[in-house]
């Protein structure tokens, strides 16, 4: 492998490889490192690999606006691709008075957004989608769908590799060093050390210690991550469901409620749910089990807590803590902050899936800026 690479980037999960494919497109000696031994080992390969429509962030938010893009493009790839997906819709269902009102204001939200598809539906017009499902109103979004992430990091991973970008796994970055004409990156302990002009981090869970090691105060900047745990239950016997059942999200909520996904195979899961946590562990308590029952029966009133069985668990990696207000995706050239050529990706959780094309468009435009 050379010694110099005009542009890296850390992390190969489902936004640093779709960062990858538009930069190997585009530019000459692309590199992508990642710890791992294979691609999407952390977040990409643990969440409910649902297309988002982006119908509840503000509109001048990152994630409003790259999610909204991001679903076309999504969509647009996996059709002229051949990966699998579906477009089940999504129904977001409100059972009092209280979620009826709010789901008023998520209309009005969606439309700033410029989601103009969203369909109010009453108790009846739920019972002929979904007659296992109970609420009094339901928003239906007609462009939410599910993908095989999987399929779809192979795919940028595969074009990306036939456009000439190198992918290095098991390379693990443990030192950053500024230079006049970029950055020195350390692989392993000293293992490999080379040099690169534009350096890209996308590592997902330890974005905020990439930045550390390139010499930004991540305090400062408010660039530390707080890990948050999601949970994910199944039900045996399977509950018979045709689309994406959410609750109405309550303000200010880390996330958006437990909801009901399926998967490609007609699989029902129920989760995430959220807990703030120090270490990255992914074991389901199935203590659990009573609380995610009671979040569940709301809109599905026929689910056994019996029924309910452990899965899998995420985490997400977030920039705000308990109970504080939602904080956006930060996607920043870091000029100002003394580190010109470094593009820091921070905080790319929920809807990141969706977003990952838009991002990797919008990082390509920097890069564009910087080699300039």
């Amino acid at each position: 492998m050379s010694n110099h690479f005009p542009i890296t980037i850390i992390g190969a999960g489902v936004v640093g490889l779709a960062i990858a494919e538009e930069l190997a497109v585009r530019f000459r000696d692309v590199l992508v490192v990642e710890k791992n031994c294979s691609f999407g080992q952390e977040i990409s390969s643990r969440n409910s690999e649902v297309i988002h429509a982006g119908i509840y962030y503000p509109p001048d938010f990152l994630k409003s606006i790259f999610c909204t893009a991001g679903n076309r493009l999504l969509y647009e790839l996996c059709a002229r691709r051949g990966i699998p997906h579906k477009r089940t819709g999504k129904l977001v269902v409100a059972t009092n008075a209280d979620e009826c009102a709010e789901l008023d204001k998520i209309w009005k939200q969606a439309q700033a957004n410029g989601v103009k598809d969203l369909v109010l539906l009453g108790k009846r017009q739920i019972g002929m989608l979904e007659p296992d499902v109970a609420g009094h109103a339901a928003l239906f979004s007609p462009s939410t769908g599910i993908i095989d992430s999987h399929r779809l990091m192979q795919s940028f991973l595969t074009q990306a590799e036939e456009q000439g970008a190198v992918v290095a796994f098991r390379s693990c970055v443990t030192a950053i060093h500024m230079e006049p004409t970029g950055f020195q990156v350390e692989i392993n302990g000293g293992e490999y050390r080379f040099q690169t002009r534009v350096l890209i981090n996308s590592a997902g869970l330890h974005a905020d210690t990439i930045a550390s090691l390139a010499g930004l105060d991540i305090d400062g900047l408010g660039y530390r991550l707080k890990y948050c745990k999601g949970n994910y239950f199944t039900a045996a016997p399977q509950p018979k469901l045709r689309h994406l059942v959410y609750p109405v999200p309550k303000s200010n909520n880390e996330i958006l409620g437990i909801h009901a996904t399926i998967d490609l195979q007609n699989r029902v899961r129920f989760g995430p749910d959220s807990e703030y946590v120090s270490t990255l562990e992914y074991r389901v308590d199935e203590a659990l089990r009573p609380s995610f029952h009671e979040a569940v029966k709301r809109y599905l009133p026929g689910i056994m807590e019996s029924s309910l069985q452990p899965d899998m668990s995420g985490i997400r990696p977030k920039l705000q803590g308990p109970g504080e207000p939602f904080r956006d995706f930060i996607v920043r050239e870091e000029r100002a902050a003394g580190c010109p050529g470094l593009i820091n990706l921070i905080g790319i959780e929920s809807p990141g899936l969706t977003s990952c094309v838009a991002i990797g468009k919008k990082v390509a435009s920097l890069v564009a800026e910087v080699l300039q």
